[in-house]
């Protein structure tokens, strides 16, 4: 008995029987026990009132009803990785269609791809959700795992058990571009902690529309990001408006221009990526780009059990963007094309 709790342990003592016997009763494996042992066993089980495990019940059947999902501990959440607006919705939206599913949600933060083979076994999931890793560790994967996996954003050839989701990034960026445009801005700077996958994507979309946008990489580090931003203070001033490829960035941003005395629509304008809850809460309510995290939430679930049936056919999927119109724009005086 461990903190006045039956154990499986204590019940196959008392019966003399192993503990793989009484294991099989509380679990309904029981056509190779004999019809009086399995009497035995379950009139103790209610006698000394045992309450089962959750975790050997489910790690104990062929479908255990587990979802796993993992999220990249990538350095530029700082050690906040949940605390993150696009991580928190994401999970948030997994959770209720998980949940509306009949399934449990297990969550790791976790930035070492080749302990998720072993975190998917040890807990006998049926599927996962994997968010913010990159291309090789997918692949890597891939020819690990052998579970279904969804991918959020995945840049990789999508083969195998797996299915890529991800959002219209070119084209979210071509909308803020086409936004920015028509409001007469010409001289936009888009800000991002790297060139590559979907912030370059965003940054063409952007280009697209506006061919003179320029790309500015910031660091990830948010103390270190205020230091750049005033060295650069003097080329930024030139810009009428920013398109930042997150929210995050976005409102960040902001406020640094709010600390040094240079106003947001009126001086110069933002625009971000996502629209988390923050963005339309903030001074002013941020223009930005929506991306669905329930659609994205439910068709993940939904994958999960086709590639589980062997009825997958579409390996990667496209969701569209929807450009939110708030007070961080500004009209501007109009250039002649």
């Amino acid at each position: 008995m461990e903190n006045g709790r039956i154990r499986i342990v204590d019940i196959a003592d008392e019966l003399g029987v192993s503990t793989a016997t009484v294991s099989n009763v509380i679990h309904g494996k029981t056509k190779k026990i004999s019809d009086e042992t399995v009497k035995r066993v379950q009139q103790l089980l209610e006698e000394r009132q045992y309450i089962p495990s959750m975790a050997g019940i489910l790690l104990a059947q062929n479908d255990s009803k587990i979802i796993g999902v993992v999220i990249n501990d990538h350095e530029k959440y700082e050690g906040h990785t949940l605390e993150d607006e696009f991580i928190s919705a994401s999970v948030n939206a997994l959770a209720k269609e998980i949940e509306r599913a009949g399934k449990f949600l297990m969550l790791k933060v976790n930035d070492k791809w080749d302990e998720i083979p072993k975190f998917a076994s040890m807990w006998n999931m049926e599927g996962m959700v994997l968010i913010g890793y990159c291309e090789q560790d997918y692949k890597k994967l891939r020819e690990q795992m052998h579970i279904p996996f969804v991918v959020y954003d995945g840049y990789m050839e999508s083969s195998g058990n797996l299915v890529n989701i991800e959002v219209n990034h070119f084209d979210g960026g071509a909308q803020a571009g086409r936004y920015l445009r028509n409001r007469g801005h010409r001289d936009v700077l888009c800000i991002s902690d790297n060139n590559i996958c979907m912030d370059i994507e965003r940054f063409m979309g952007l280009k697209s529309e506006i061919p003179n946008a320029e790309l500015m990489v910031i660091p990830i580090e948010r103390e270190v990001r205020a230091s750049f931003y005033m060295e650069h203070l003097s080329k930024i001033k030139k810009y009428s408006a920013v398109f930042a490829v997150s929210d995050d960035y976005a409102m960040d941003f902001i406020q640094f221009l709010k600390n040094v005395g240079i106003s947001v629509p009126e001086d110069i304008s933002v625009v971000g990526f996502d629209d988390v809850r923050d963005s339309e809460k903030f001074v002013p309510a941020l223009t930005t780009i929506k991306q669905d995290y329930k659609q994205r939430a439910a068709l993940a679930v939904k994958m999960l059990n086709q590639l589980r049936n062997g009825g997958c056919r579409d390996k990667s999927v496209m969701l569209p963007v929807t450009l939110i119109e708030r007070d961080s724009v500004r009209s501007v005086k109009m250039h002649k094309e």
